[in-house]
């Protein structure tokens, strides 16, 4: 049985996007955070995500050269849609993919990378939230890694499945945006088992439901 971890960034606030999703402010340059949050990312031994963040990831990923993009390209995926097997054509994961990329308006910024086509073998997960959720812990191997965006985040969160937050907090108030707690129905309980503090201000924190 492995875990599910929820790793997201948040601004102090409590959101984790802007009202209309941005996030120019997640990237603050502190190379520290990002060897933290790499870290994270690279020791899943599955992705999973909602089908915008999907889209978005897989537009992007496969011909980036950022240190995020090894760990993630090669390792495994799994997409929640009610599409099924359509969400991965509308975002070009296919073997033609930069010629989608193209015929859609997009760019690519580069070659194909190791492991970009993971990006076409991804799991589609169509079932309901939890059923699937604990298919995929039933099987071996490293965490299961949740990337969101805030809708599925929420979803995940509002019905327990989470087993450990990973949350980067960001010296940054935004005042309104994204949340992923409002949709918790009573208070939860969470128990502290880390913190680490960067110096550019944020600050890493882990905790566990109580």
């Amino acid at each position: 049985m492995r875990e599910l971890i929820l790793t997201m960034s948040m601004s102090l606030d409590g959101f984790v996007s802007g009202p209309d999703g941005e996030i120019d402010w997640i990237f603050s340059g502190d190379q520290q955070a990002i060897a933290w949050k790499l870290d994270v990312v690279s020791n899943a031994g599955l992705h999973i995500m909602g089908s915008r963040t999907f889209k978005d990831m897989a537009a992007f990923w496969p011909t980036s050269t950022g240190v995020f993009a090894s760990p993630m390209n090669r390792i495994p995926k799994a997409v929640f849609s009610r599409q099924g097997p359509a969400v991965l054509k509308a975002t070009g994961t296919t073997r033609g993919l930069k010629d989608a990329q193209a015929d859609a308006g997009g760019t690519s910024t580069g070659p194909l990378q190791p492991g970009a086509e993971s990006w076409g073998e991804t799991y589609v997960a169509s079932g309901d939230l939890a059923e699937e959720i604990a298919g995929l812990k039933a099987r071996d191997g490293r965490p299961i890694v949740a990337h969101g965006g805030a809708a599925f985040a929420r979803s995940v969160v509002a019905r327990g499945l989470v087993d450990q937050y990973m949350l980067l907090v960001h010296p940054v108030v935004l005042g309104k945006g994204l949340p992923i707690f409002s949709e918790v129905a009573a208070p939860r309980r969470l128990e502290r088992t880390g913190s680490m503090a960067f110096p550019g201000g944020a600050v890493a924190l882990i905790y566990r439901p109580a």
